[in-house]
């Protein structure tokens, strides 16, 4: 009995350490940071996001993440990309110690959680295919994807692979924005500067998904049908919720600053001028999306912001006429 009883005791302590060591290989287990590969050095997020995991000494940091690999990539016929590639992968290296990889199949022995940031939306597409294979959680920088087309494909990709993904803009958690949501019993008003870039057929992705998706926040989803707008000075796309608000995005040509008006039953909020925002609420959700697969932001809303611009799209080449959002 008394060898039963040792015997039982070595099989306890060889389970309880397979499980230890098995805790310890997810994500941020056992205490340890989440490893987060970077996709695409051509962007500012790239040390950004990097600066704020790393340093403990700012007012912004996020504990509990570690940017540890990157894969370079870059768009030659975008100068924004094509011109920064190379300084920003380089600072990764000098300042983070961040390994660069040949390839985004390279990285996936060596994160937990990956950070897609090309800034050029036309490789979201095929570099998220690649990703996927890692079995990773990741999180899509704006712009999403280059096209309604890819947008659905990528979301049926990660859903195939089982891999949860999230994407977002900053703005969703700025403060100004937190204290509106849910409070447009009547509808809203966004606005934000508006570029467009070229080669983005959804257009509206590059740089006006930050006050759409601002509206979003503020008003919920249940958007049926949009029209757009175009002027010299920026343009007005306006959203029908089915329970009859309406919401409005101004975009701001060639630039300008992020507000946002609140419609409620009584009462009506506005933004301050000049509303401050930090990245670090956004990372803090990136961060819960390594390590529980739960995206904060659902997939389907972000779905619907995208099913907006291109309902946009369509009635700016109907000359403004009211358009449906697309399903998928």
């Amino acid at each position: 009995m008394r060898i039963l009883g040792i015997l039982f005791s070595i099989l306890c302590l060889s389970l309880s350490s397979f499980g230890q060591a098995n805790g310890s290989a997810q994500a941020g287990g056992s205490g340890q940071p989440v490893r987060f590969g970077i996709i695409g050095t051509d962007t500012s997020h790239a040390t950004a996001f990097s600066n704020i995991f790393h340093d403990a000494s700012r007012a912004d940091h996020v504990p509990g993440g570690r940017v540890v690999a990157a894969f370079k990539g870059g768009s030659p016929d975008i100068p924004s990309s094509a011109e920064r590639v190379e300084g920003y992968a380089k600072e990764l290296v000098d300042k983070h110690g961040v390994k660069i990889v040949e390839r985004i199949q390279d990285l996936c022995p060596l994160v937990d959680a990956l950070l897609l940031e090309s800034v050029d939306g036309r490789p979201h597409l095929p570099q998220l295919r690649e990703a996927v294979t890692c079995k990773k959680p990741v999180f899509i920088d704006k712009p999403f994807a280059a096209s309604w087309k890819d947008a659905v494909e990528m979301q049926r990709i990660a859903r195939e692979a089982g891999v949860p993904w999230f994407s977002t803009s900053s703005l969703r958690y700025a403060e100004f924005v937190t204290a509106m949501a849910g409070k447009a019993a009547r509808g809203a008003i966004a606005w934000g500067p508006g570029p467009l870039e070229e080669h983005h057929e959804l257009d509206l992705g590059w740089y006006a998904v930050h006050p759409i998706e601002v509206l979003f926040t503020i008003m919920g989803t249940g958007c049926e049908k949009v029209s757009r707008i175009s002027g010299e000075h920026g343009e007005v796309i306006t959203g029908y919720w089915k329970d009859g608000r309406v919401g409005i995005v101004r975009t701001l040509l060639p630039s300008g600053g992020y507000g946002a008006v609140a419609f409620g039953e009584k009462d009506v909020m506005q933004s301050p001028e000049n509303p401050p925002f930090s990245y670090s609420p956004m990372l803090k959700a990136v961060l819960e999306l390594a390590r529980t697969g739960k995206p904060q932001v659902p997939n389907d809303t972000t779905m619907e912001i995208f099913a907006f611009m291109e309902a946009a799209n369509q009635s700016r080449k109907a000359n403004g006429a009211l358009q449906p959002l697309p399903r998928w």
